[in-house]
């Protein structure tokens, strides 16, 4: 009696490293970035109108024009939505489960980042969280947010 036929062994799946921004003049995301590297959260504001925006764009969205400044902000914000994570991007299968929040800064803008340092059960609506940084890499340090 012969052996049975097996199939070839799979090969081991290649890991994919995190995902790291890439900083642009376009876009206009480079001072973001520079700031964050200091270990500042910036966003842009309007000039004219004084309202501020996030994400980083090359013209305000109150009147449409390039007269936009950058400042740094409190880095004090609250919850105001939030998803546990089991299915992870590529680069973040190491991470899951892992917390995606939309946090409001006191500011008045909404940046979509991690939660660190808190467990899904105790993230509430409205809770109040702090900035914090993941060092990503000598260049980037990326905003995130835990309980204040």
């Amino acid at each position: 009696m012969s052996e049975p036929i097996k199939a070839p062994a799979k090969p081991e799946a290649k890991k994919i490293p995190r995902p790291l921004p890439r900083p642009n003049t376009y876009m206009n995301t480079q001072p973001f970035w520079d700031a964050a590297k200091n270990g500042k959260l910036v966003i842009q504001y309007c000039k004219d109108t004084g309202k501020p925006q996030f994400f980083p764009r090359p013209v305000s969205l109150a009147n449409g024009k390039r007269n936009l400044e950058w400042r740094e902000v409190s880095g004090k914000g609250t919850v105001y939505s939030y998803t546990n994570t089991f299915s992870a991007w590529p680069g973040h299968e190491d991470r899951v489960p892992y917390l995606v929040a939309l946090v409001e800064l006191a500011e008045g803008v909404r940046i979509l980042c991690n939660l660190l340092n808190v467990k899904a059960e105790d993230v509430k609506i409205g809770m109040p969280v702090k900035l914090c940084w993941e060092k990503l890499s000598d260049d980037i340090n990326y905003p995130a947010f835990e309980p204040a």
